[in-house]
């Protein structure tokens, strides 16, 4: 089994700033149940930011089974159920909506309810370029949450990989829907970094990867960025496998992609996004209203690389570059 090692102490955290909350929750009522809906398109209840979020509200005093009682609506891939599952949690009056994930998860919770909270952990869409949010400061509506600008990583991702492998030239790139906007920033910055992107797009989920990465093959791709979608998210195991089984070295956005087995990660942790948004879950059931919560952004970013990955591909990381990782999976 892999281990890992930390590479730099994690500093800094999401739970900073104006939402910071003490440790010990404020009284409620005795008796009083509160509500949380989760509505979801494909992660199960079990995910690791999910469980992360729902220890970091025992922590302020909402405790599942105790005092709060949480409504899980999964899609489990099948978008178009997302208004009827929204509706839902609506009618069974729910205290907040966590509404996590792509852009449509948001997007049927609010069509759903102009009056119930929504916290979102917006990581594959910016809420404010698409209207849901006003400003960070001031959301306004009830709206707010934390977000994670992918397009503003792109570029950075594909200097990382240019530095792990410098004589590289030609990158595939696999995109959704979902990252159309990450694929057009990233032809914007391939020439910055000396790189000719192969854009792969993949339909109709669950994607057919293997055929994906044979068309990389077949263009000659020395390389792949993977670009953010929680369509792929489930699939991770597999661009994992499939990276190593076509010599392709991949960077991915989240940790949980280096873990399975692509070569590197760059981005913020999801756990951590996830117990930001129990902070705010918090706030808003002591009678915090969401236009008056600042909307966040991730501070800390994440480097991880699979050395183990590496040396499979018969790799050799930059020492500089390593000294520069958060984990180093071994």
């Amino acid at each position: 089994m892999a281990s890992v090692m930390d590479r730099r102490a994690f500093i800094g955290s999401l739970a900073g700033g104006l939402l910071a909350a003490p440790l010990a929750a404020e009284a409620q009522t005795p008796g009083r149940v509160t509500k949380l809906g989760i509505l979801s398109t494909v992660n199960p209840r079990t995910t690791t930011f999910t469980e992360a979020m729902v220890k970091r509200l025992g922590e302020l005093g909402h405790v599942e089974g105790l005092n709060l009682a949480i409504e899980f609506r999964n899609a489990q891939g099948d978008v178009t159920r997302l208004p009827a599952l929204a509706a839902e949690l609506v009618r069974l009056n729910v205290d907040v909506i966590l509404a996590s994930g792509p852009e449509v998860v948001l997007q049927a919770a609010r069509k759903a309810t102009a009056t119930v909270p929504i916290v979102t952990v917006a990581v594959d869409f910016d809420p404010i370029a698409r209207g849901y949010v006003a400003t960070l400061a001031k959301p306004g509506g009830n709206v707010t949450g934390v977000v994670l600008r992918q397009i503003e990583l792109t570029g950075k991702r594909m200097q990382f990989l240019k530095e792990a492998l410098p004589n590289i030239t030609r990158v595939a790139v696999f995109w959704d829907a979902i990252s159309a906007d990450q694929w057009r920033e990233a032809q914007k910055t391939a020439l910055a970094v000396g790189l000719r992107l192969q854009g792969v797009e993949l339909r109709n989920p669950p994607y057919h990867l293997t055929d994906a990465f044979r068309t990389a093959a077949r263009e000659r791709a020395e390389a792949l960025l993977l670009l953010m979608s929680p369509v792929f998210f489930p699939q991770r195991a597999q661009v994992g496998e499939l990276g190593l089984k076509s010599q392709l070295p991949t960077i991915c956005g989240l940790a949980q992609y280096a873990h399975a087995g692509a070569l590197m990660s760059y981005g913020a942790n999801l756990d951590d996004m996830f117990r930001q948004a129990a902070l705010y879950i918090d706030k808003i059931l002591k009678g915090t209203k969401p236009a008056d919560l600042p909307v966040e952004q991730p501070t800390k970013f994440e480097l991880v690389i699979n050395l183990k990955t590496a040396k499979a591909l018969g790799l050799t990381i930059p020492p500089s570059l390593l000294q520069r990782a958060d984990q180093v999976i071994e």
